[in-house]
């Protein structure tokens, strides 16, 4: 019979290559096995590092089937599940089925450009600013009616995931993961006798579209998925959704959303 194939992702830091060696060969005393690259047939990718490593492992791996844990060797490790003095813990609730899984909703963005459509696809938030140091002027509409002539520097688009990234920064609120639903939060939005902006996030249900159209004569835009940032030129429409990709997180028995939050931020 062959071996459960677990694999293991860290970035460049020397405590995550560390800690990374020796989960290796802690899984491998286990009877697991350990591939040396991605194995699609992998049960579990562990992320070894911060928030950073995890969205990289996300879409360096194209947001698989598979589900993840992450090990904070980093500072904040909102996603991350575990530390590194609790490996042998892990492998101990995780070989006895002590665990649920939890789906993290994630975000689908269409870029109409002059030359084609681009398909984007982020777990925390997709960003729209102005390339240039200036206000940018875009059209929002939500499910299909026209909401405001937005003028500042840019707007956010989060998922309940990503409430506590980028979003939370700006003023949004924080979100429980099991809301299917999107925020879009203004970034620096204008408040004056010539522009009326929402300076406030607004909550939008799963089963509603946003579409953010460029200001006619606006040039290039930077559009940045979960932190990777773009410029675009020829853009005419950005529709946003939410995604039917789910990002599976590993949580052990004890873990609580709100729990975490108060430990992070409080």
């Amino acid at each position: 019979m062959s071996k459960r194939k677990i694999y293991v992702y860290s970035n460049e830091t020397e405590v995550s290559k560390k800690t990374a060696d020796l989960l290796k060969k802690k899984l491998e005393q286990s009877c697991f096995e350990v591939p040396g690259e991605y194995d699609e047939e992998a049960e579990l990718i562990v992320v070894i590092g911060g928030d950073g490593a995890f969205l990289q492992a996300v879409h360096l791996f194209n947001f698989p089937h598979i589900p993840f844990i992450g090990i904070n060797t980093g500072h904040l490790g909102f996603f991350q599940e575990i530390n590194p003095e609790q490996l042998d813990e892990f492998i101990f609730n995780y070989k006895n089925n002590k665990y649920t899984l939890q789906p993290m909703t994630t975000v689908k963005g269409v870029l109409g450009l002059e030359t084609g459509d681009i398909n984007l696809k982020g777990l925390n938030e997709i960003v729209i600013r102005n390339e240039e140091m200036h206000s940018i002027h875009l059209n929002l509409s939500i499910g299909g009616s026209f909401i405001e002539r937005f003028s500042g520097d840019g707007i956010i688009v989060s998922t309940a995931a990503g409430s506590t990234a980028y979003n939370y920064s700006l003023g949004g609120s924080i979100v429980d993961p099991r809301l299917q639903m999107l925020q879009v939060t203004p970034i620096a939005p204008m408040n004056t006798t010539a522009y009326r902006c929402f300076t406030s996030s607004i909550l939008v249900p799963s089963d509603l579209d946003l579409s953010i159209m460029p200001e006619t004569g606006t040039k290039s835009v930077i559009v940045a998925v979960d932190g990777e940032s773009r410029t675009y030129t020829g853009l005419k429409n950005i529709d946003i959704c939410v995604s039917n990709t789910v990002v599976n997180l590993l949580r052990f028995e004890g873990y609580d959303f709100w729990n975490k939050v108060k430990t992070k931020f409080l």
